[in-house]
């Protein structure tokens, strides 16, 4: 992930606060001695809409900003291109404080460098697609023939070649979200901001509006921060996932992290009705794979067996996992017969998983088979293992959490997946 890959934040965010009201700077000083939003709100009229937020959003992420009404989300992403101002704090986009732009300087900055997609498109009734998709370019004074070469270009990327000329009106709401997503890239700023950009769309578009950012990101590599209150719709986006309460950012993290280990009761109550095996992939939670028996004669392989701790390896040849070779298969074969190639009838047909695949798709097969799954990457490599027991590690602390709802049925599926 590019968290990982790249030290640097694209965005830094340092002690953010945010208080509405008349006199936020006295008022401020409460926040920071401990009280509640809502006693602030009630001894002073005033809200608190930021509460100390700190992190880091590294190039080419998509970072997911989630929480429920109310709890500073969108107010969050505002001061990114400031459209809020914070009362407190630092906001940085590649080393630059945001905070230091006059209005020629946040112009340029809002211009150029981010982009932003509305809940409720923000389109222009009286421009047609084509003018929406490049008015970003007009802005900027790009000449109409390139404006409207860029714009086509988007517009067939997100789908709509042969609506040019179409006004929003005519269009769907999905067919509308993706021309608000094509004006948005079509400037090629750095940094896309999506406020509950999906939100407003009935549920099978908005899966598709899912399924073409992830596609497009995957080419693009673009920096995305991406604001919902749908949690399934953050861990299907998000590279990381910061949840906020009441204004504080109460956990931060992969996907993964925050499914299995929430960090208090409000993150509980978010992941606890979540499908893991909808929500995780092999990668997330397979183990280190097992021995790797590569050598061509069995002699050898019997030799790399008995080094190995477990009693089955892998077999890999230079066309990749060929299948599961056994030491009681092994140690079977007569000593006369060691120098004899590794023949396919000594392998024991357990079929790979790839990484990305999730843990629902590959239940019966880690159930139908004796031993660990190897499991691979896109390019054939074997990087790990999937096993029964690791499945049911993962899905029993589900099981048990709903235990009261469906108790019998979760008993029964974690005894098939232990066994």
């Amino acid at each position: 992930m590019a968290s990982e890959e790249i030290k640097t934040p694209l965005i830094r965010v340092k002690n953010l606060y945010k208080v509405f009201g008349p006199n936020a700077s006295q008022v401020l000083q409460q926040v920071k001695d401990g009280q509640s939003k809502d006693d602030i709100l009630a001894e002073t009229g005033h809200t608190v809409g930021l509460n100390n937020i700190n992190m880091d959003i590294y190039p080419g992420e998509i970072f997911v900003v989630m929480g429920l009404s109310g709890s500073g989300k969108s107010t969050l992403i505002r001061h990114f291109n400031r459209l809020i101002d914070p009362t407190e704090g630092v906001i940085e986009v590649e080393g630059s404080d945001v905070m230091s732009f006059d209005k020629k300087a946040l112009q340029q900055f809002r211009r150029n460098k981010m982009s932003m997609v509305f809940q409720r498109f923000g389109l222009m009734p009286h421009r047609t697609v084509l003018e929406n998709i490049g008015y970003g370019l007009l802005i900027q004074g790009v000449a109409k023939q390139e404006r409207e070469k860029q714009a086509r270009y988007w517009l067939e990327m997100v789908g709509l070649d042969g609506y040019d000329k179409h006004f929003p009106a005519h269009l769907s709401g999905g067919q509308q979200q993706r021309v608000g997503l094509a004006r948005a890239l079509c400037t090629d700023a750095d940094i896309l901001l999506m406020d509950e950009a999906f939100s407003a769309l009935d549920p099978l578009i908005r899966s598709e509006m899912q399924d073409q950012l992830i596609e497009l990101q995957e080419k693009l590599h673009k920096t995305i921060v991406f604001i919902t209150h749908d949690l399934d719709e953050a861990l299907r986006l998000g590279d990381r996932i910061a949840i906020l309460r009441d204004g504080l950012l109460v956990q931060q993290g992969r996907p993964v992290d925050i499914l299995l280990h929430p960090a208090d009761d409000y993150v509980e109550a978010f992941v606890k009705d979540v499908n893991r095996a909808r929500a995780l992939t092999v990668e997330t939670v397979m183990k280190p794979q097992v021995v790797r028996i590569s050598s061509e004669t069995i002699g050898g392989a019997v030799a790399e067996m008995r080094k190995a701790k477990d009693d089955y390896g892998y077999y890999i040849n230079d066309e990749g996992y060929q299948g599961v070779i056994t030491q009681e298969t092994l140690e079977s074969v007569e000593e006369k017969d060691y120098s004899n190639a590794i023949d396919p009838s000594l392998l024991e047909d357990v079929p790979a998983v790839h990484t990305d695949a999730l843990l629902e798709a590959v239940i019966p097969e880690t159930l139908d088979s004796e031993h660990p799954l190897p499991v691979i990457n896109a390019n054939g490599d074997v990087e790990g293992r999937l096993s029964r027991s690791t499945l049911a590690e993962v899905l029993s602390e589900q099981a048990h959490s709903d235990e009261g709802d469906n108790s019998g049925k979760k008993s029964k599926m974690n005894k098939s997946l232990a066994a």
